[in-house]
């Protein structure tokens, strides 16, 4: 998709090479003569970057740039700069989507459908099944993303509490601290970047402050999660579900233990993949790569 979007819309003077990440001879190839890498989720890191002697540009396709070594990257003198707000309405809803699915038991009754069984569920099947109106949702990270989805819910009819580290001017919902948040919330979502402070930050003991039958939802980055300990309370009963765009170590392997958890609802990190998100993306690509090539500022450029 982005592939036929970009061959549409480049002007003439940028040629652009399509590689697969997993083919390791060409990428190397591709990057040996390359100015701008055009970043997803494949790391980026200093021997990538070892790969690429005229690179000058590493354009992230999305705002996480937690795959990227930034210091090898200012090392070597090249750029990096991120999409932040071209994804937004697009993971919003596929968070939105997550709550809906585990909520209302959507992939096994679908399943179950399928089976011709949907319409003789055991006595009692649907009783963890509900609605988002009348819960508490909260939203931990209060960017672009929460902002979009905390009016939705409010419409829904949820009561909307987020977490934040810096004070909110102009908030929908009422901030409150993380321990608050966890202790009130039947639903939590995470919104926040993966950085040192926040890795694993539901782990055994924030997962045991959580209101008993809660549901989680990520679609932002695997590593806040101890997965181990998420799969001890799904398997308790201690969290009613989960909904997950995200894993830790992506792309997950057949057997991953959360695959067998039937209270997981999981994609692959597609949450932000949408034809109107690849089009400002575009956009975007289109715009630093001429002000790279022309010497100007670029647009939402990372420095450290």
């Amino acid at each position: 998709m982005l592939q036929r979007r970009l061959s549409a819309s480049v002007p003439s003077w940028l040629t652009i090479e399509y590689v697969d990440e997993s083919n390791v001879v060409d990428v190397s190839h591709a990057l040996s003569d390359a100015d701008v890498l055009l970043h997803v989720l494949a790391p980026a890191n200093a021997a990538l970057l070892a790969c690429a002697p005229k690179l000058r540009l590493i354009q992230k396709i999305g705002v996480g740039v937690n795959t990227i070594d930034l210091v090898e990257a200012r090392r070597r003198s090249v750029r990096v700069a991120n999409m932040p707000g071209t994804n937004s309405q697009a993971v919003c809803e596929c968070t939105l989507a997550l709550m809906l699915a585990v909520l209302r038991k959507i992939v096994s009754l679908d399943a179950a459908t399928k089976l011709g069984k949907g319409w003789a569920l055991p006595l009692g099947s649907l009783d963890e099944a509900g609605e988002i109106a009348g819960k508490t949702v909260g939203l931990i990270g209060f960017g672009a993303i929460p902002r979009r989805l905390a009016p939705i819910l409010q419409a829904l009819g949820a009561t909307v509490l987020f977490h934040a580290r810096r004070i909110v001017t102009d908030p929908i919902g009422e901030q409150v601290p993380l321990k608050t948040l966890l202790a009130e919330s039947n639903i939590v979502s995470l919104h926040v970047p993966l950085t040192d402070e926040t890795n694993r930050m539901i782990n055994e003991s924030t997962l045991a402050t959580m209101r008993p039958g809660a549901i989680l939802i990520n679609t932002a980055r695997g590593g806040l999660i101890d997965e181990v300990a998420l799969c001890r309370a799904l398997s308790s009963g201690r969290l009613r579900g989960v909904g997950l765009d995200v894993l830790d170590c992506e792309p997950a392997s057949e057997g991953h233990p959360l695959f067998a958890m039937p209270n997981a609802v999981i994609t692959p990190h597609v949450g932000w993949l949408t034809p109107e998100t690849l089009d400002r993306s575009l956009e975007v690509i289109i715009e630093n790569c001429t002000r790279l090539r022309e010497g100007r500022d670029l647009l939402n450029e990372i420095t450290l």
